[in-house]
């Protein structure tokens, strides 16, 4: 089992979850952050960190969240590592309750 960062992050990027990661697993993109699930321990530390509850267990992401898992293996790759914390987007708090936002991740 591994972590993945879901739907809610985009367009937030609230990095909370980076600060507490033991083992560097996050990397970050444009507007989204990702977890690479090559690297993620699943020590769960991230989770409660996360202010828009991106993060879920693989085993208990929504039905309408599974194309994230293919998405943080994939963009993980590409990405560079984020583990330090820097400010959320400018509009994140606005963001933060937008759904169905996959259309406006940057890759």
């Amino acid at each position: 089992m591994t972590f993945v960062v879901t739907e809610n992050c985009i367009k937030c990027k609230y990095t909370d979850c980076v600060e507490v990661c033991p083992v560097d697993c996050f990397h970050e993109g444009p507007n989204f952050l990702v977890i690479d699930p090559e690297e993620c321990i699943d020590c769960q530390l991230c989770v409660p960190e996360c202010p828009v509850d991106a993060i879920y267990a693989e085993e208990d992401l929504p039905e309408d969240q599974l194309c994230f898992i293919q998405l943080n293996a994939d963009l993980a790759q590409n990405w560079p590592v984020i583990n330090t914390m820097i400010p959320a987007m400018d509009d994140a708090e606005k963001w933060s309750e937008v759904r169905d936002k996959l259309q406006y991740l940057e890759k």
